[in-house]
């Protein structure tokens, strides 16, 4: 018999790897290959190659990796998840491994070895990732053995985005152009990916022991290594770098065949490769760009005629004028003629020496020009306008946003909007009535850029114009999203899983590109917005693939002039001779000593303040000098002259908050006899810290603060932030409470404040990450905290009630030892403080208006939230500026003087610190010298409500809105050119008038009379429940149509929403926005219906979304009805009386029972479809009772037989799979478009789901008054309706109860309050925010139920969901260790694969035998045998 070989394929994001093992486990074959988006040749030639080197012999194979599972289904081989695979090939050559690091193309994984295997891998971003190097490495010209090669020769590491790839890219673009060393940005590069893979994966969880590194980046790169074991601090006794660790995934996979059947490869091979390869059903296309090659000739021969007049340069006479734009990758340059002519252009990739590349540009026109022409003028523009205008001497300079505008206008006088994407950056200007209106740039991100195509296609091995070509033929493009390149990459990765053309992924990439500018940067709602007459530009313009997705998007025809890519020198040549007569002679560098003209770039730090610049000179060869990076004037004396010179002249509150927030004296060890309190300098300590200074000096602590300087969080505080994608402010909490450890106070103070002053609006909540964060803390830096012997003080505290605030210290600080007395003069003397902070910000803020006034400056109203004082999280904005020759002010000073109470709103005005900016905006937009310009901390959830609000207001009297979104890095640069644009605008904007009105919210009514004759849409969340619920309110006489949500919806709803918006918000909308739009239904008599909760989530605001879609859809005479208890939105024609509540909690507990039923049969059925079958029967028995209302007795005669019938429905009789427990927000819960339909998934990979009840989340709801009551400012009266009402919802489950208490099957519904009780444990019932205490709730009661896998969904970027949700992730892994969690996050971009291979590595985690012996079951005493226990 022939003997067998062990085969493993591994197939990646960007390669294939194989290996054959002998049975002795040695390698006999291994290949390493990248398979350039195709991947089934790829793995095919390397499989042939093997079998003809091994042709006598028989294999066992087994896939691996996060493109193999479509390969595994083709070939017909079992899958091996790849965190499983490499598991077992270091717990067979490496035992001793307690940690591995394993770096793939798109993937990171982290998986623990002891105290039980934990295994983690990213989600759907692949920044840090091997793909994320291969990109850097291409802005260095290099490839990523170019860069391990550069990093190894580094001094200096220099601060690189580690959250996104996307703003990594940024970053580097702009440290190229500021002149940083090749080798210390590769260095940089590689530490960013390790700090991306620490906070991304770590998650409470700290590396300690040996760790092995695997992948192929860790093993080639030993840079890279080296900067893991620099930042992990790994002596090489603990490092473990395994010969061919690129291959162990691959090696995995082949131990975990070991026992499969062999075959035989040659007739295997054969088998394959006769199948025919079908597109994937789940993969969704789009229209392609052409459908004939006629018409694309069409296509060709319209944009052609867009011709700029020229002349051949060797004809020029007399005076020219030349425009140079240095872009952020490219240089460009226009010389016109008087005629407006051009002379001479010039375009080439700067190759991030943007000096040297204008050097070449400058010598190449002057040995062109003849001797009979001259340069009148010269101008720049562009990043790096300051830096060539220096150098080359040239005559004026103008922010690029203007100069693509003028060049735009010149070209076609009737413009109204000129959209130009360039390299790293997008811009979108809007003319009306001859005159700039508004001025849209991309965020810091640079997402959907031309830089990103032109990579892309590096990595196929082919040019941009191959690219595009192949783009222009694909007949079915993918659709890839829109919401980031990143997270596109893993779109990308599923398409290459589903076997699609190439053609079709690059057709598919152009799409996405115009997607993101129509939908992220426009935010177009309808076409006609843009005007008739519409101007592209920028390079990326210049391929025809994206120029045609932008016109089948738009649904019109654009014009690209000829000089697309050089519009911005253009304009620039423009300009200067609007400002240069004929006469004038240029001051441009001459040839001869343009030829000897070198220099030399130093980067430093500058000491002149917090903001620490960095800071470039350059230094020319005639003694010029040149300083750029500095945010204000203080770097650049002290670095030329060695002195400092005070801050800018210019007013800035900023500045002064600084000062006088933090500027009270403390006393001193010797004066302070209870002791010293740390107090960390973050989130709502910038409003708070004179309350709690004032109080604690009062009582005799020694108040001690974090530092004040702190820029970036120490690995051991980045181990433990929760979840990737919080904001920056929220994971420098962690780095502040750490350095206050270090510090070792008795005690740390930072409180759980849900409230913030009253500012006049609906409420008055903070967002809940500033409310629930210190429990965030508590419950992921524990370790820290035990460590260093600092008691950690973080109780819910109603801090502007001071009467409830009193009995609420008294029960924290009497058993310290301190009397009542002494707490309430502490508390007199905090209230104190606060007021005279807040006068005297208010005073400052009317002298610094006076001032504006007085001397006619603009004044720049800098709002955000109080953190955004924090110089780390401004970066140093305000200086900057300053800089510009303009004023800052703050939107909490401005609200404070602002006469009217609160402007007219869209929104529910539910949070403190928002109703500020709402109230500023109002101020602003009635100043002739104010203007508004937002910040917005990259991951706020809340900013998706209110970004859009502050512009309606702003934009009601033709203001221009200007947001600019922060995050661990910023490039300042795009900062500048955006602050820039707004300056010019405003001088565009005060030589012409226009008319402003107030803003108006139309809110169509829906009487009594509309109720028998209108039809109700309502987006349908749970299949299983809202049937019923449909059938309950028609019971009652509401006409209410269920609408269920298709992929299509989310189209329109990414088109109509904020993209920055929840989830659900995009689904639930989209869904109602593209019903009424279809001509199904007669719009005069239909309405529409969504939920409110009335709490601190952003859901409160779905409504106000909605209305804003109907408004900007045409739609807004439909009438909006929202469900809510609270009295919201009212309606007179809909009324949530008792009549009808009384059958929605029927039919909810109808539901509930039918989910429980359904989910806990399905996985065992042996007739296929049984349990189906009769969840569909019972749906339509209990909506026909629905329907009939009938009785009570009735209702509780359903339930019973309901039970008793799948009870007797016949099951296989084989062991209980393992049971995933499903947790989250409550629609991506219940809704499978929303969740990628997870409870099947599991079930798919061999699980069974359990989920609590929707009657759970009411439940809970109408618990918060007791916790409010007792330890807030609640009232007894709220808390006796609500438990009242919590009785009566709990009276009408009874019946469910006593069935399940009967059934042989179904497990008991646990009491809300024992729900409660146990939670307690773990976290505050003061948590409100979305689904609160009752998601940890829900993860305790589900492991009580015998569920070993916890998978907790969340909106991307769900703020309630990073505290309770992820956020005690890690406590309860401690004390469930046998227990495996899983979050996911639930978007429009998350792919599907990287959710399977994730589920999958969960469900083999639980399948899997471990590497030590079982803990004894965490739940064993709390079930009975025939409840829950397997069978």
């Amino acid at each position: 018999m022939k003997p067998v070989l062990h085969v493993g394929i591994d197939v990646g994001s960007t390669t294939v790897k194989i290996v054959a093992l002998s049975p002795r486990l040695k390698l006999l074959f291994g290949r390493y290959e990248r398979h350039m988006s195709d991947i089934r040749h790829a793995s095919l030639a390397l499989l042939k190659e093997l079998a003809g080197k091994f042709s006598e012999y028989r294999i066992t194979a087994s896939i691996s990796g996060s493109g193999g599972l479509g390969l595994s289904h083709w070939m017909e081989l079992p899958f091996c998840q790849e965190i499983l695979a490499e598991t077992k090939a270091i717990d067979t050559f490496h035992p001793e491994t307690d940690v591995i690091i394993e770096l793939g193309g798109e993937d990171e994984k982290i998986t623990y070895l002891q105290n039980g295997v934990d295994q983690r891998m990213n989600g759907a971003c692949a920044g840090g990732t091997g793909a994320f190097i291969d990109r850097m490495a291409a802005l260095l010209s290099t490839d990523a053995r170019g860069l391990n090669v550069l990093a190894e020769k580094s001094g200096q590491i220099y601060p690189i985005a580690s959250r996104c790839g996307v703003f990594a890219k940024t970053d580097i673009q702009a440290l190229l152009n500021e002149g940083a060393s090749h080798e210390d940005i590769a260095r940089s590069i590689f530490q960013s990916v390790v700090n991306q893979t620490i906070s991304g994966l770590t998650c409470g969880r700290p590396i300690r022991g040996k760790v092995a590194f695997l992948g192929g980046p860790l093993t080639f790169l030993s840079a890279l290594r080296k900067q893991f074991r620099e930042t992990l601090r790994l002596t090489d006794k603990n490092m473990i770098v395994p010969k061919h660790g690129e291959l162990y995934v691959a090696i995995g996979a082949a131990i975990s065949s070991m026992h499969d059947k062999p075959l035989n490869p040659a007739r295997w091979l054969e088998k394959i490769i006769e199948k025919e390869t079908v597109l994937s059903e789940r993969t969704k296309t789009i229209p392609p760009l052409f459908d004939t090659k006629k018409d694309y000739e069409v296509f060709k021969a319209r944009h052609n005629r867009f011709h700029t007049p020229r002349k051949n340069i060797k004809e020029a006479s007399g005076p020219c004028w030349l425009g140079i734009d240095a872009g952020s990758t490219t240089i460009k340059a226009v010389l016109t003629d008087k005629d407006n002519r051009i002379l001479y252009e010039y375009y080439a990739e700067n190759q991030g020496t943007p000096l040297e590349s204008a050097q070449r540009m400058i010598l190449d026109l002057y040995s062109k020009l003849p001797a009979g022409a001259y340069i009148c003028a010269a101008g720049t523009t562009g990043y790096g306008e300051d830096l060539i205008r220096e150098a080359l001497k040239a005559d004026t300079g103008e922010v690029e946003t203007i100069a693509h505008y003028r060049g735009a206008l010149h070209f076609l006088p009737e413009v109204t909007t000129i959209l130009d994407i360039g390299g790293q950056d997008m811009k979108c200007c809007r003319i009306k009535d001859g005159a700039v209106d508004n001025i849209l740039l991309n965020e810091s991100c640079s997402s959907g850029c031309g830089s990103f195509l032109d990579t892309f296609a590096q990595s196929l091995g082919m040019d941009i114009h191959s690219f595009s070509q192949m783009a222009l033929a694909a007949k079915h493009p993918a659709d890839l999203g829109s919401r980031c390149t990143v997270f596109m990459n893993s779109r990308v990765r599923e398409a290459q899983k589903n076997g699609i053309d190439v053609a079709d992924i690059a057709a598919g990439l152009c799409y996405s590109v115009i997607k993101n500018a129509l939908y992220k940067v426009i935010r177009l709602r309808r076409a006609s917005d843009l005007g008739e007459h519409i101007v592209v530009q920028g390079g990326t313009f210049y391929n025809d693939a994206v120029l045609r997705a932008f016109e089948k998007l738009l649904g019109q025809d654009v014009i690209r002039p000829d000089v697309a890519g050089l519009m911005g020198a253009y304009g620039m040549a423009l300009i200067s001779r609007s400002r240069f007569p004929e006469t004038h002679r240029s001051s441009l560098i001459h040839c001869k000593e343009l030829a000897a003209l070198s220099f030399k770039k130093e980067m430093k730090r500058c000491p002149g303040c917090e903001n620490h610049c960095l800071i470039t000179l350059t230094t020319f060869s005639d003694n010029r000098t040149f300083i750029s990076g500095n945010r204000c004037e203080k770097g650049a004396s002290l670095i030329l002259t060695g002195k400092n010179v005070p801050h800018s002249g210019y007013p800035n509150i900023y500045r002064w908050k600084q000062e006088h927030l933090f500027g009270q004296r403390s006393l001193s060890a010797s004066e302070a006899v209870r002791g010293t309190v740390g107090i960390p300098l973050t989130m709502n300590m910038y409003e708070d810290f004179p309350y709690w200074h004032a109080f604690f000096t009062k009582l005799g602590y020694r108040v001690i603060t974090s530092s004040s300087q702190i820029r970036h969080i120490p690995t051991a505080a980045m181990e433990t932030i929760p979840s990737y994608s919080e904001c920056y402010p929220v994971k420098l909490a962690h780095a502040h409470i750490y350095d206050l450890c270090r510090k070792k106070p008795d005690m740390i103070w930072y409180p759980s404040v849900d409230r913030g002053p009253d500012e006049g609006g609906d409420h008055s909540y903070h967002c809940p990450m500033v409310t629930s964060y210190p429990e965030t803390i508590q419950a992921n830096m524990e370790e820290i905290l035990t460590e260093s012997d600092v008691r950690f003080m973080h109780p819910f505290i109603p801090l502007h009630s001071p009467r409830a605030l009193r009995k609420v210290l008294r029960n924290i600080f009497c058993p310290l030892g301190i009397s009542a007395a002494d707490i309430a003069t502490a508390q007199n003397a905090g209230e104190t403080a606060t007021r005279n902070y807040r006068n005297a910000l208010r005073k400052e803020t009317e002298r610094i208006l006076k001032e504006i006034e007085k001397n006619k400056w603009i004044g720049i109203v800098l709002a955000g939230r109080p953190y955004h004082a924090d110089p780390a999280v401004h970066h140093g904005i305000p200086d900057l500026i300053n800089r510009l020759g303009m004023a800052v002010l703050s939107e909490d000073g401005i609200a404070m003087i602002s006469k009217k109470e609160n402007p007219s709103l869209r929104v529910l005005n539910q949070w403190s610190w928002h109703s500020r900016l709402y109230k500023a905006a109002d101020y602003v937009s009635r100043h002739p010298q104010l203007e508004l310009v937002e910040l917005n901390s990259f991951g706020c959830g809340l900013d998706a409500i209110v970004t859009d609000q502050v512009q309606e207001i702003l934009g009601s009297h033709h203001r221009l809105y200007t947001s600019l979104k922060i995050d661990q890095s910023l490039n300042l640069g795009a900062t500048r050119i955006r602050l820039r644009s707004l300056k010019a605008a405003i001088k565009e904007r005060f030589s012409t008038t226009q008319e402003t009105s107030s803003a108006v919210y139309p809110k169509a009514p829906f009487t009594k009379e509309m109720k028998k004759a209108f039809t109700i849409l309502v987006p349908e969340m749970s299949p299983l429940h809202f049937p019923l619920i449909q059938d309950a309110a028609r019971s009652i006489g509401y006409n209410i149509k269920m609408l269920v949500p298709g992929k299509a919806d989310i189209d329109t709803g990414l088109a109509c929403v904020n993209n920055d918006a929840c989830y659900p918000a995009i689904i639930t909308i989209g869904t109602l926005i593209r019903a009424l739009l279809s001509g199904k239904y007669d719009l005069s008599k239909t309405a529409v219906m969504l939920s409110q909760t009335g709490g601190p989530c952003r859901a409160s605001n779905y409504i106000a979304l909605l209305h804003k879609a109907l408004n900007e859809s045409g739609l807004s005479k439909i009438p909006v009805i929202s469900l809510n208890t609270h009295g919201l939105e009212p309606q007179s024609g809909f009324t949530l009386n008792l009549a009808l509540a009384s059958r929605l909690i029927k039919a909810v507990i109808y539901g509930d029972a039918l989910q429980q039923c359904l989910y806990r049969t399905r996985p065992y059925e042996k007739a296929l479809g049984s349990a189906e079958s009769l969840y569909k029967k019972w749906q339509k028995i209990c909506s026909a009772s629905l329907l009939r209302n009938d009785s009570f007795y009735h209702f509780k005669s359903n339930i019973a037989r309901m039970i008793r019938a799948f009870d007797l429905l016949p099951l296989q009789d084989i062991k209980r799979k393992p049971r995933i427990g499903i947790v989250g927000e409550i629609y991506v819960k219940f809704s499978p478009l929303a969740s990628n339909d997870i409870v099947r998934a599991v079930e798919a990979n061999g699980g069974e789901a359990e989920t609590s009840g929707i009657l759970d989340f009411f439940l809970y709801g109408l618990m918060d008054s007791h916790f409010q009551r007792k330890h807030m400012d609640g009232s007894f009266t709220k808390e006796l309706k609500d438990t009242f009402s919590r009785y009566l919802l709990e009276w009408y489950r009874k019946p469910l109860e006593e069935a399940l208490k009967k059934s042989v099957r179904f497990h008991e519904v646990t009491p809300i309050t024992k729900m409660a009780k146990r939670a307690s444990q773990f976290l505050s019932l003061g948590h409100r925010a979305g689904e609160g205490w009752f998601l940890t709730a829900d993860m305790i009661d589900l492991l009580y139920h015998e569920c070993r896998g916890i998978i907790c969904l969340q909106p991307f970027g769900c703020l309630p969901n990073h505290i309770t949700g992820e956020g005690m992730i890690h406590k309860l892994r401690k004390a469930y260790p046998e227990a495996v969690f899983l979050s996911l996050d639930c978007d429009a971009g998350t792919s599907e694969v990287n959710q399977t291979n994730r589920l999958k590595l969960m469900m083999n985690s639980l399948t899997e035998p471990r590497r030590e012996p079982h803990y004894i079951s965490f739940m064993k005493n709390q079930m009975t045998a025939k409840k829950g226990l397997t069978e």
